[in-house]
């Protein structure tokens, strides 16, 4: 990115490369991100899971989040304009040789009352499926992408990704994401709805800064020296207008203090001044300030001296996660530990067992495995099994009575990065299942499931009972079951660590809901163990 050239700040559009067909052994793919601010496109070349050169990287300046946050629908204009520029991104991956991509939307499109229509339309005339992605899973895709550039140490960092909409703010290290929430609080939704408030001259910096000082994270994050990386084209522009050096891996250092003083310049100047004085794009002169804000803000509760801005974001993880699917691993964002990495965030937000959590979601996986037979349950259902497994207690942050209610209303109004509305809301009926009653269609959340979902439940919900009995105690003595199937009859032997007598007699007890879903008897075995 240029540093302060006038008017060429940031990617205006693309070099158009020369097309040629890929070559052996490398993968093309291509990233869509519909923003609120803008539309943006990444295509890349990949000969190792890892590393991808760009083959064209543009942005269109649509801002479909024009009036969404205050009317609550797309407008029509910004529409038509979106779709032909998708329209557009259509045609350069057809000409790049490019058969696998992934278009997501944010805030703008996944709030809005026309959005499903806007979704049709652009299926139908630009021939792109978008797909409206929630916070949780744009800091996913984010993290992914900061953790490929950067290398994130032993300690922990504050992500904080300010779009259009919303800023998502996520607590990770480099084994994963710890924590994160998202705050409607983005660049152009603050501009929307403070600008009919700044009547006078001056004011609308005044009203930014009280109204993100509400920001707050969580108390235990505030004040804890955490590092802060920056991502977004406004923390690129910020960085670029402060020109900090780039370092060799592409990333910047973009000091406090220095943000500090580039917000007062920015609050100083008028949306004219801003582009004519320091050559800031026209769709980017307006939005900067807000965003200069938040990031301030947030690098201050983190306790931050610096950010780390690595010039990559959402678009970048997309291909990296496509790339790593391609290279033989399930399908992107499916993948065991791609659940873990979405999954395990919500369950350290209400302080689960993790221990417990991960051993019966891995003796679920083992069971859902070894009965394919019966269920006949694929991919995606084994990923609703994985999730609810990991999240199946979480209610005990409520109450340890009737934790299992408590945890299908907690997962239910929680966002599952990777999981559809309807999918999160089998995750939770799956969940509340793993003890006491059986499924009924008198439960109100179980009865608004169609026929084959309830069925989906009833079959995962069983084999979560029989994951859980063999952890009851939550010691993880139980390092194996192998499942022998014998006409009528199943048998579980289980292999492990002590006695396992009490593991046993808590699968007998369990096994009711297995039962009556196979019309099977449940046997158990228990091997000799280590004492």
């Amino acid at each position: 990115m240029p540093r302060l050239r006038k008017k060429t700040e940031g990617e205006t559009g693309p070099a158009k490369p020369v097309a040629r067909a890929p070559e052996a052994g490398e993968f093309r793919c291509a990233a869509v991100d519909v923003g609120s601010n803008a539309i943006r496109f990444l295509a890349a070349r990949f000969t190792s899971p890892g590393t991808f050169d760009v083959l064209e990287a543009t942005r269109n300046p649509v801002r479909l989040g024009h009036g969404v946050f205050v009317r609550g629908e797309l407008d029509g204009q910004a529409t038509a304009r979106a779709v032909a520029v998708l329209a557009e991104y259509r045609r350069r991956m057809e000409s790049l040789g490019i058969e696998h991509y992934r278009a997501v939307a944010t805030s703008a499109v996944r709030e809005s009352r026309n959005g499903d229509a806007f979704l049709a339309e652009v299926q139908e005339r630009a021939g792109l499926r978008l797909e409206p992605i929630g916070g949780s899973e744009e800091a996913r895709l984010v993290y992914r992408a900061v953790k490929n550039r950067l290398d994130l140490g032993n300690r922990r960092w504050l992500l904080v990704d300010v779009g259009g909409g919303s800023v998502e703010v996520a607590l990770a290290d480099r084994a994963g994401i710890l924590w994160s929430e998202s705050h409607t609080m983005g660049a152009v939704r603050l501009l929307e709805e403070l600008a009919a408030s700044a009547e006078e001259a001056g004011r609308l910096p005044r009203l930014l800064s009280e109204y993100v000082g509400t920001l707050r994270l969580h108390r235990d994050l505030e004040g804890m020296n955490l590092g802060c990386v920056a991502t977004g084209g406004n923390a690129e522009a910020l960085a670029s207008l402060a020109l900090c050096p780039r370092e060799k891996g592409g990333a910047a250092r973009l000091g406090v203090g220095v943000l500090e003083r580039l917000a007062h310049r920015l609050a100083s100047l008028s949306y004219r001044e801003r582009i004519e004085t320091l050559g800031i794009r026209e769709d980017r002169a307006d939005v900067i300030l807000p965003a200069a804000l938040v990031y301030l803000r947030l690098a201050r509760l983190a306790g931050a001296r610096e950010i780390r801005v690595p010039f990559v974001g959402l678009r970048e993880g997309v291909v990296l996660e496509l790339a790593e699917a391609r290279a033989g691993r399930e399908s992107a964002g499916r993948s065991e530990a791609a659940v873990e990495e979405a999954i395990l965030p919500v369950g350290r937000k209400y302080g689960f067992d993790e221990g417990h959590g991960l051993h019966v979601s891995r003796l679920a996986l083992s069971l859902f495995d070894q009965t394919r037979d019966l269920h006949r349950l694929g991919p995606t259902e084994r990923a609703i099994l994985q999730a609810a497994a990991l999240l199946h207690d979480v209610g005990t942050f409520v109450s340890y009575n009737r934790h299992h209610k408590h945890s299908l209303y907690l997962i239910a109004n929680s966002e599952l990065a990777g999981f559809s509305a309807r999918e999160t809301l089998l995750v939770a009926n799956v969940a509340r299942y793993h003890r006491r009653s059986a499924p009924k269609l008198q439960h109100e959340a179980f009865s608004v499931l169609d026929r084959r979902e309830r069925r989906v439940v009833r079959i995962l919900a069983s084999l979560l009972r029989l994951a859980d009995a063999l952890d009851r105690e939550h010691r993880q003595r139980v390092h194996r079951v192998e499942v022998s199937r014998r006409g009528e009859r199943v048998r579980l032997a289980v292999e492990g660590e002590g006695d396992l007598l009490l593991e046993g007699w808590s699968v007998k007890r369990k096994a009711d809901l297995f039962r009556e879903t196979f019309g099977t008897e449940v046997e158990v075995s228990v091997a000799e163990g280590t004492p």
